[in-house]
């Protein structure tokens, strides 16, 4: 049966985030009042504490129940980040999704006809994963080494949902984005993933006349990209079609390498000096491109926005950010 979202009342966590503002966005374009979609805040809400995720579910909507959680809530950064914080986005993103889910099963959510919505991370796959990654290869290895601890905390929330639907019937979906880009993205250049800190780090250069930029590694790495308004219609398309946590990738369904999208994103933003590489720095997985064929299947998803015009959206944007 579709999902009537007229009469539901959802959470979205990281929803004032540059992809949970485009779900929340979705959200009110398919009938969901906005007094039914309830964001919680760090400032109000520990998501990685058992009391406040509990306290969470309570007063959301007080003296109703939650219907719908979209988990998007993470502690993530690019290579630098990861590899300075592993132990912290482990901490962080298993103890999220672990109460998260807990909490919504002694409040009954999933007995209501309620759904809890995990969103994945394509670091959960193995380093060497055959190339387009299929969902069936999740457990064939190990992960890339660099974000590996953010990578197993979020399949291992994957995998509590499916024990939480074979011994519970608990109901969710989980879905993996790829590395996603867009409008209000974090630009900060210490935990920013790629693109936006090739956007940011091109823009300053530009204006400040630099003859050229440093690149970490070789830019032999590929990688593919999702613009962040076609990974909220799939997470949202997920929760409507989805009862149970088949893993799901989203994808674009092509791979650059680093080396050609900063060339790429140089050209769009007009940046005229040199491109240096660091190759002392690392590369992180050698190749990222997914196998979207699932997501066609059960959820009759793909993507729409090219790289060069989501690209040119989010150059767009930032730059506007500025003045």
């Amino acid at each position: 049966m579709p999902m009537e979202w007229k009469s539901r009342r959802v959470v979205v966590t990281g929803g004032a985030g540059f992809l949970g503002r485009q779900v929340c966005r979705i959200l009110r374009e398919r009938g969901v009042p906005e007094a039914n979609i309830f964001v919680p805040r760090r400032a109000g809400f520990d998501l990685t504490g058992e009391r406040d995720c509990g306290r969470l579910y309570r007063d959301a909507f007080p003296g109703a129940k939650v219907d719908v959680v979209f988990h998007l809530a993470a502690e993530v950064g690019g290579i630098g980040a990861n590899r300075a914080n592993p132990g912290r986005y482990f901490f962080a993103n298993m103890a999220m999704a672990l109460h998260l889910i807990e909490q919504a099963r002694l409040d009954t959510m999933s007995e209501r006809g309620g759904k809890f919505i995990q969103v994945g991370t394509i670091c959960a796959y193995p380093k060497f994963t055959p190339v387009p990654f299929q969902e069936d290869e999740l457990w064939n290895g190990y992960p890339e080494e660099t974000n590996a601890p953010y990578g197993v905390a979020k399949k291992a929330a994957w995998q509590m949902l499916d024990a939480y639907k074979l011994q519970y019937g608990f109901k969710s979906s989980f879905v993996l984005p790829v590395n996603l880009y867009g409008p209000y993205d974090n630009f900060d250049l210490n935990s920013s993933h790629v693109i936006p800190a090739l956007i940011r780090k091109c823009v300053e250069a530009k204006q400040r006349g630099d003859k050229e930029i440093v690149c970490w590694g070789t830019g032999s790495a590929s990688r593919e990209f999702l613009y962040v308004d076609d990974a909220a219609e799939g997470i949202v398309r997920a929760a409507e079609k989805m009862d149970d946590p088949t893993p799901i990738n989203l994808g674009a369904s092509f791979e650059i390498t680093i080396k050609d999208l900063v060339e790429l994103v140089v050209k769009l933003t007009g940046f005229k000096g040199a491109i240096t590489w660091d190759a002392t720095k690392p590369d992180g997985q050698p190749r990222r491109c997914l196998d979207t064929s699932r997501a066609k299947k059960l959820l009759d998803w793909k993507a729409q926005v090219g790289l060069e015009e989501g690209l040119n959206r989010t150059i767009a944007w930032y730059e506007q950010s500025l003045r």
